[in-house]
């Protein structure tokens, strides 16, 4: 016995339409964020290693941490330089 032509014919999944919509909805989020994340990777990235200069500077010297604190602050300067940038450019 055949099925009928109405029967055969695949009904649509509601589920794979909600999926779509949230991988799209997820994608967009993700494409939003991109300059955020650079930029609270750059803030991160530039304190801990102008701090880890710092810090080698200060054990190869065998100094008090002069130069680590240095590396902290001029690390918290640009980093947040690069945060406004990123922040202010829209």
């Amino acid at each position: 016995m055949r099925a009928s032509p109405l029967l055969a014919r695949r009904m649509p999944d509601p589920s794979d339409h909600f999926f779509a919509r949230s991988l799209q909805a997820w994608q967009e989020n993700v494409r939003r964020a991109g300059p955020a994340a650079s930029a609270g990777y750059t803030l991160i990235g530039a304190i801990l290693g102008l701090g880890g200069v710092g810090h080698l500077v200060d054990r190869w010297a065998t100094t008090s941490p002069w130069f680590l604190l240095t590396g902290l602050l001029v690390g918290l300067v640009i980093g947040f330089y690069e945060l406004a940038k990123t922040v202010w450019k829209r």
